[in-house]
């Protein structure tokens, strides 16, 4: 009897540890990984104006960081190093309350349009679009909150001009800082067997940003060099003063069917001025068709980018890209200049964390004041490693 109570009173014991040591194992690990990016550039330029494009290597990115996980709560920290500059890039904090709904507060690239699902360096066209470098934005602090369910993705956004990550304003000029709104609404029926198809309408309201003068935030700024990051050139370059506020909007398109996949977005923007003078328009556009040679049979989908997932190890893709700017405007009196861009470039996904890239670009730009008529023939390789 006493042995009996005696073996009765060990089994409660141990079923009572054991419970407190799952309780114990409730507790979320921390986790904390390296990341890290190195992009090895070589170019040869054929151009009527040669002495602009100087052939050569470069080392255009490379970056260092970590990412940290602890239960439900994420954050991230990216310092980069290019043309002997250093800067801070990704720095955010993110709570994912499930895995359908997240709010990511810091300093990153909020989306806006299909070039959201994709980060720089992992572009298919090898450089992102000229039309998005153009009319979307670099890293801005502010919020974001996400939500991606099967057949919807939406994102608002709350933000402060770029400039606010690279500029140190006095305490009584953080009230003149530009800001602005932005959301991604997409609906995608289809992502599954190799089929993908998805729709979407992004758009944006901003104020003002700085144009020199941290108190004087009076105007806004387009730009984008030639797509080649060997040769810095500028390729566009529009400065709209007098601004009131910026409206502008980009729908854009996915297809693919097994190998085959087209992608497109249009880009509009209007900037409203004061003193009773015209408003500025610039528009923009491209269509990315993508196929895959060999390796991977079907494009796959990633559902919180919304966009295509990278091609697996081993597979070689080829990718032909036509992109149109314009950032002139005669009856606002801006001249930005116009760009036609045809380019063609392979793929190949060596594995996990490797890409090597063949890229041909012709890019022909005209209409902007102070710079004559500009083409280029680009050739173009790249070796990256992304972990």
């Amino acid at each position: 009897m006493k042995t009996s109570a005696l073996f009765a009173s060990l089994l409660l014991l141990a079923g009572s540890q054991a419970l407190y040591a799952q309780e114990e194992n409730t507790e979320p690990k921390f986790k904390i990984n390296p990341t890290g990016r190195i992009l090895l550039d070589g170019a040869l330029y054929a151009s009527p104006q040669k002495e602009l494009f100087k052939d050569g290597v470069a080392i255009p990115d490379a970056r260092l960081g970590v990412k940290m996980q602890y239960g439900k709560w994420k954050a991230k920290i990216d310092v980069g190093f290019a043309y002997n500059k250093v800067g801070l890039k990704d720095l955010f904090f993110e709570y994912d309350f499930n895995d359908a709904n997240l709010i990511r507060v810091g300093s990153f690239i909020h989306q806006y349009g299909l070039q959201s699902a994709t980060s720089s360096s992992m572009k298919p066209t090898m450089e992102e679009p000229v039309a998005n470098a153009v009319f979307n934005d670099s890293r801005q602090i502010g919020v974001m909150y996400e939500a991606s369910y099967d057949k919807y993705l939406g994102t608002v956004s709350a933000h402060a001009e770029p400039s606010a990550t690279t500029v140190i304003l006095a305490p009584t000029q953080f009230t003149k800082e530009g800001y602005g709104f932005r959301t991604r609404q997409v609906w995608r029926p289809l992502h599954n067997d190799g089929t993908n198809f998805q729709v979407g309408m992004s758009g944006a309201f901003g104020t003002p940003q700085r144009s020199g003068d941290p108190d004087e935030h009076d105007s806004f700024t387009f730009k984008s060099n030639f797509p080649t990051r060997v040769a810095q050139v500028t390729a566009l370059n529009a400065v709209v003063d007098n601004a009131m506020n910026l409206w502008k909007f980009t729908p854009e398109l996915l297809i693919s069917h097994g190998p085959v996949a087209l992608e497109s977005q249009y880009y509009y923007q209007r900037v409203n001025r004061r003193h009773n003078l015209h408003s500025f328009t610039g528009q923009g556009a491209y269509a990315t068709v993508r196929g895959l040679l060999f390796g991977d049979k079907n494009y796959a989908y990633s559902m919180l980018d919304g966009g295509l997932a990278t091609p697996s190890k081993g597979t070689l893709e080829v990718v032909a890209n036509y992109t149109y700017v314009t950032l002139s405007d005669a009856s606002a009196g801006v001249f930005g200049g116009r760009m036609n861009d045809l380019s063609v470039t392979f793929n190949y996904y060596i594995n996990k964390y490797m890409l090597a890239r063949l890229h041909y670009s012709y890019t022909h730009t005209w209409d902007r004041t102070g710079a004559p008529s500009t083409s280029v023939n680009g050739f173009m390789a790249r070796l990256q490693v992304i972990f």
